[in-house]
């Protein structure tokens, strides 16, 4: 690995104004420098990961803390050998997380409690703690904090709705949230706190900042951590390494990540190279035998093929 890249994750809650203006600029900006990434800007700020050369991203972050609105913004820097993202887009949206709620939160005037890192990993101790990851499932499934609650949600915004639902679970209760950066829990434990929740923290910096701090050393956390590019996935924890991940197929420990052959189904499942190849990369049997499966298209499969595989599939199934 040369190191020649890095990878920004950041985000800011901060006013602007006109945002379609200013993502339009700021797209053309990022090109100019050569990124390459994601970012999401609205009123209520930015939000945003992106790679390039070191020289790229210095240059980057030099002309954000430029300007005055950005002064105070916080990059979490990983490097890397390569570009994270395939092309750089910046996209207007209404908010910078989408938790879409009629009262929305603004996180500069509501927000729990934030914990640096050795103080998350020592609340996270207490006896009368519980810790909610404020992910969606399939982040959670490659890699969480040991023992945290796990919301059956595949979207961020279905959190609020999960957490009425199992509200008594947490009356009482000291409760601490994370998410990959820190951004949604931002908004999340605001929200919380409006609820009438009394003790809310949130990990400041998220997992990624947790994963860097030289005197926790990413404790507690087992598994990977998921992040949204072409890495799929980070190691957080330096002391130990636990597999969480389990094959979709098998059960088997597993860190490695597939979208499912049916493109109108595009579920992200853990699954082995091996089980990939054997089950044509559909989670169900109606995924195997959609007719666009691009596990079949790639690997210019004959329907003769198609059948013998799943033939032997459910000779496996019967034994």
């Amino acid at each position: 690995m040369n190191n020649s890249y890095r990878v920004l994750l950041y985000y800011m809650y901060v006013p602007i104004t006109d945002p379609e203006e200013f993502t339009a600029r700021h797209l053309e900006f990022c090109k100019q420098l050569g990124l390459k990434g994601r970012i999401i800007v609205a009123a209520e700020g930015i939000n945003g990961t992106v790679s390039g050369t070191i020289e790229q991203t210095e240059e980057y972050m030099k002309a954000m803390k430029a300007d005055s609105r950005f002064a105070d913004i916080v990059f979490k820097i990983d490097e890397a050998d390569s570009h994270a993202f395939k092309k750089m887009h910046v996209r207007h949206r209404d908010e910078i997380v989408s938790l879409r709620l009629e009262d929305d939160i603004n996180p500069l005037k509501k927000t729990g409690n934030y914990l640096s890192p050795s103080e998350f990993y020592e609340a996270m101790q207490h006896p009368n703690t519980i810790v909610i990851d404020a992910r969606n499932d399939y982040e959670y499934e490659i890699g969480h904090f040991r023992g945290a609650i796990k919301p059956d949600i595949r979207n961020f915004r279905d959190l609020p709705e999960w957490i009425e639902e199992n509200r008594d679970q947490f009356t009482g209760k000291k409760v601490l949230t994370y998410c990959t950066g820190g951004i949604r829990c931002e908004k999340f434990s605001g929200w919380l706190v409006k609820e009438g929740f009394e003790d809310v923290s949130q990990l400041h910096g998220g997992i990624v900042t947790y994963g860097k701090d030289p005197e926790v050393k990413g404790k507690l956390w087992d598994g990977q951590c998921y992040v949204f590019d072409e890495r799929i996935s980070v190691p957080i924890n330096k002391t130990e390494h636990v597999v969480v991940g389990k094959d979709h197929f098998t059960g088997e420990p597993c860190e490695r990540y597939v979208n499912c052959g049916n493109p109108e189904c595009n579920k992200q499942i853990l699954c082995s190279e091996e089980n990939e190849h054997k089950y044509l990369r559909g989670c169900t049997h109606e995924c195997r035998v959609h007719e666009r499966n691009r596990y079949v298209i790639e690997h210019k499969l004959t329907n003769n093929e198609v059948k013998m595989r799943l033939a032997q599939l459910e000779e496996a199934e019967v034994l």
